[in-house]
C-alpha cells in the first residue's frame, strides 16, 4: 500500500497526519475573491515544517552546520478557506533520504470549534540539507533525523 501522496485522487483525513500545528487566518490573507490567497498556504507550510522542527529537535535549526533549503513545494487546493478562522496544518513524513526530507501537509479548517477531517488543501514540501557555508548537499543532521520519527505514520 502506497502513501497518501501516491494515491491519486484520494484525500487524506486529519487523522492521517501524526502532528498538527494550528494557525489563525488574518484579514490580509483574503484575496479579492474572498478566500485565502494561494501564497498563504505556502506560508502555512513553511511555518508548520520549520516551527515543528525547532520544537521537535529542541534547538534552533538555523544554528546547525547544515540547513534545510526548500527544493520543491506543491499544493492541491480542494475547498476554500477565508478569514476569519483557524486552520490546522497536518504534517507527515513521506520519505527520508540521505540528504532530503519529503513532507506531506494537509490544511484543515475548524468549523464551529471542531476540526473538519476533510482537507481544504494537500501539499508536498521537500527540504534538501546543505552545508551552511558551501551549500553542497550533506546528510540530514542527526537531531532532525531523530525528530522526524514522530512524523512516521503507523504501518
Amino acid at each position: 500500500m502506497g502513501s497518501a501522496d501516491d494515491r491519486a485522487g484520494e484525500e487524506p483525513a486529519a487523522s492521517d497526519f501524526p502532528v498538527h500545528r494550528r494557525f489563525t487566518t488574518r484579514w490580509a490573507d483574503n484575496d479579492v475573491y474572498g478566500h485565502l490567497n494561494n501564497v498563504v498556504y505556502y506560508e502555512f507550510f513553511d511555518s508548520a515544517v520549520n516551527g515543528w522542527l525547532i520544537d521537535a529537535a529542541g534547538l534552533d535549526i538555523r544554528e546547525l552546520p547544515a540547513i534545510g533549503v526548500v527544493a520543491e513545494t506543491s499544493c492541491r487546493y480542494l475547498r476554500e478557506i477565508s478569514f476569519p478562522g483557524d486552520v490546522s496544518v497536518g504534517l507527515a513524513l513521506l520519505r527520508l533520504g540521505t540528504s532530503s526530507v519529503v513532507y506531506q501537509l494537509g490544511v484543515f479548517a475548524y468549523e464551529d470549534g471542531a476540526l473538519d477531517s476533510r482537507p481544504r488543501a494537500v501539499g508536498r514540501f521537500v527540504h534538501v540539507y546543505v552545508d551552511a557555508q558551501t551549500r553542497r548537499p550533506v546528510p540530514v543532521p542527526e537531531p532532525v533525523r531523530s525528530a522526524l520519527a514522530a512524523l512516521q505514520r503507523p504501518a
